[in-house]
């Protein structure tokens, strides 16, 4: 490396998340952030239950990011030539279908927290061999239930209900991905020789990888009736997948992705069995790394492929479990009944609530996920007495998200027999210390929270340094420490509070009748 590069070698880190985008810029091999770039994303509510992005309005935001980002860096002396590769980290499970020859897309993405294909579950359900309807018939192959959730199914939903995907499907001209298969195809050249692949953690998510060797089943492609053609090429988290075609940092390799969840582990560096981590945004996903061992949780958790650094190397799995409403609540509670201005507020507010009653909420909005997959659950709060006033309801929606958060690690230490001793934390809602403390008494063990905000993108920059860089590959790198907060309840309460969680979930199901 030449000493006029001021601040030595440099990697960028694309984070498309559901809300927005960013760009950042880190120092190789290190958690340094030199310059970054933020912009928002639009969803759509097409329907009720529907989710859409506009496929083109992601390319924009992502591009937008990386030159300002990179005007940023010029700002301070730096060039877009110090960035010797780039990482791409996003959200999973949203799914794009496009024109190989026109690259224009034949629909708008649908994103992960889409409800509409539930009709399509009916209808896969009812395929299932000897009638049983069983969700998890497939658990075996992919590690997933049958979900609306995943790529496969919003994929059947665009051939069963979209013209346009049904023709270019016949005339082998759609190209399906999830999110970092857009962006990777689109910056390496698009029409004109765009490298159509993905990483095996956000192919883990799509119900048609067979998650033991890594490759499209031929199975779950007949059940799901998804051709070949479409596919993209499975590759590892951390290996050059192609050269960046034009803009600012044309020819610079894109030589790592992760899904969002599997960034976030790697950036909290539990890079060890037994490891594990929380993110909490608008849902919360906890990642428990189980190392060269799959496990088939008998829990209601999902089996996920945690990470693959080289494509020579044994991949690294994990158990996840993710609770839908996490800070959703927050925004609920904001917006839909007016008890809070800003999910800032919470914390103050909740601190208000006196001791006396103990409301439980249950924000089963669109159902319930890990470890329940109860799509019949609906809201409900309960234990409302002539005491009860709105800084109740506050700290019960807060407490909510660790509750949820204790019955996964709960599922977690009985599907691995091995007990967590450590939570590692991230995400926009640790900020809140009144929570952080609550998740520490409601789990009994402590919960880390991480100096450093952009987990998920340090995932992405250091698979893609790993990637052309690899003898350095899975070394963990100096962090500094966070916030540790330790459990300051008795076993008893604990017990006593967790029961009333219990019964509250129990009030919840089986509401949705339709």
């Amino acid at each position: 490396m030449s000493e006029e590069k001021k601040f030595g070698p440099l990697i960028g880190a694309i984070d498309e998340g559901t809300s927005s985008a960013r760009f950042i810029i880190f120092k190789a091999n290190s958690a340094e952030v030199v310059a970054y770039h933020q912009k928002e994303l639009a969803q759509h509510f097409p329907q009720e239950g529907w989710v859409e992005q506009d496929p083109n309005d992601i390319l924009e935001v992502v591009t937008t990011c990386i030159q300002k980002a990179v005007e940023k860096l010029e700002g301070l002396g730096g060039s877009a030539k110090d960035i010797i590769a780039v990482g791409v980290t996003n959200q999973r499970e949203t799914t794009i279908v496009w024109d190989r020859n026109t690259g224009k897309p034949l629909h708008n993405a649908i994103v992960w927290l889409d409800m509409r294909t539930a009709s399509t579950i009916d209808k896969l359900l009812d395929t299932v061999p000897n009638k049983t309807r069983n969700k998890n018939y497939l658990k075996p192959l992919c590690g997933l239930p049958l979900s609306p959730y995943f790529s496969a199914v919003k994929l059947r939903w665009l051939s069963d209900n979209v013209d346009a995907v049904k023709i270019a499907m016949k005339k082998g001209t759609c190209c399906f991905g999830t999110v970092d298969t857009w962006i990777i195809w689109n910056l390496t050249g698009g029409p004109n020789g765009g490298k159509h692949v993905t990483d095996v953690t956000n192919a883990s998510r799509t119900m048609i990888m067979n998650i033991e060797n890594l490759k499209w089943d031929p199975l779950l492609l007949k059940f799901f009736e998804v051709p070949k053609s479409v596919l993209p090429e499975i590759k590892s988290s951390s290996e050059v997948y192609g050269y960046i075609s034009g803009g600012p940092l044309d020819g610079i390799p894109i030589s790592g992705c992760l899904g969002d969840q599997q960034g976030a582990l790697v950036g909290q560096m539990c890079l060890q069995k037994g490891q594990a981590k929380a993110t909490y945004g608008t849902g919360c996903f906890v990642l428990y790394n189980t190392g060269d061992i799959r496990v088939n949780s008998s829990r209601g958790l999902l089996t996920t492929v945690a990470y693959q650094l080289g494509s020579k190397t044994q991949p690294c799995y994990a158990l996840e479990g993710s609770v839908a409403v996490a800070g959703a609540a927050l925004g609920w509670l904001k917006d839909n009944i007016n008890l809070i201005d800003s999910a800032k507020d919470s914390q103050a507010i909740a601190e208000k609530a006196t001791e006396n009653g103990s409301v439980v909420f249950v924000p089963a909005f669109s159902g319930l996920y890990a470890p329940y997959w109860r799509q019949d659950a609906r809201g409900v709060i309960c234990g409302i007495s002539e005491d009860t006033n709105s800084n109740h309801i506050v700290k019960a929606a807060l407490e909510a998200v660790c509750y949820q958060v204790r019955d996964i690690l709960d599922a977690m230490n009985e599907d691995c027999g091995i007990p967590l001793q450590i939570l590692k934390v991230d995400g926009g809602m640790t900020s809140n210390a009144l929570v952080m403390q609550m998740q520490a008494d409601l789990i009994g063990i402590n919960v880390d929270r991480a100096s450093f905000t952009e987990s998920t993108a340090l995932g992405a920059a250091l698979v893609a340094y790993w990637g052309v860089e690899n003898s350095k590959s899975g070394a963990a790198i100096p962090m500094i420490s966070g916030t540790t907060y330790t459990p300051q309840i008795t076993d008893d309460e604990r017990d006593m509070r967790y029961k009333q969680w219990k019964m509250a979930v129990d009030r919840s199901l089986g509401w949705e009748q339709n």
